[in-house]
């Protein structure tokens, strides 16, 4: 396995988000990843899951449809080689895919995988700042081995792209906070403009008005802000 060095150090920046293509998002950074680690690897397929918390749902990204397809089945089965590397945050090596191990440990993964013509697995750790957030799935055919020279390219594939995701996972997660925070403060600010209506129209508290904007909205079971909206608009009077 022989790689140009400026092919490599391209792929290294793509990686990154370089390159002049601006701020991946986590989406085209996992394609990019599987794609560009196949055609590195020079093996039949990649793919690679990811997520930061146990609650997160997993992002599952590969370098074609049927083994995406696949890697999204063993996420819920919880089986096969990138969730057991998932689990250990260690890497997996290869592994054939017909043999008695895998067939006992994987007994869904490893058929599905061997009729997409793969013939043997591996699995490397996306490494988070606290433990593993990931693998990458290597699918093999017997024209290509899975060497320790492999191994090493894939894992700093994978380590590299690691510090790309987790970044652009928190610039996600920003804008996710921004966008509820503008929301909340949006929906008590109508609500607030919507009591002080109220309050001017019927010679009623601030609680008060509140107790009427609720009671309307639970009683025509509507949005309380919908309702304080049309109320501040001059298009509905609850009381």
């Amino acid at each position: 396995m022989t790689t140009a060095p400026h092919h490599l150090a391209s792929v290294f920046v793509e990686l990154a988000g370089g390159g002049g293509q601006g701020p991946p998002g986590v989406p085209t950074l996992l394609k990019r990843l599987t794609d560009r680690s196949k055609e590195l690897l020079a093996v039949r397929a990649t793919a690679v899951t990811f997520s930061t918390g146990a609650r997160d749902a997993p992002r599952v990204a590969a370098s074609d449809a049927d083994v995406r397809r696949l890697e999204t089945d063993a996420v819920t089965w919880g089986e096969g080689p990138g969730p057991a590397c998932r689990r250990t945050g260690r890497p997996l090596g290869g592994t054939a895919l017909s043999g008695a191990v895998a067939r006992q440990r994987w007994p869904r993964y490893a058929p599905r995988a061997l009729a997409l013509g793969c013939t043997h697995t591996a699995a490397l750790p996306i490494r988070g700042h606290s433990g593993p957030v990931g693998a990458l799935v290597l699918l093999a055919t017997r024209r290509t081995a899975l060497t320790g020279d492999l191994m090493a390219l894939g894992q700093s594939l994978a380590d590299f792209a690691a510090v790309t995701l987790l970044r652009e996972h928190e610039v996600e997660a920003s804008r996710t906070l921004a966008a509820q925070l503008e929301h909340a403060l949006t929906t008590r600010v109508v609500i607030e403009q919507a009591k002080g209506a109220l309050t001017a129209r019927h010679d009623l508290s601030p609680d008060a008005a509140f107790t009427v904007l609720r009671g309307y909205a639970r009683s025509h079971q509507r949005l309380l802000t919908d309702v304080a909206r049309e109320v501040v608009e001059g298009r509905l009077d609850p009381k």
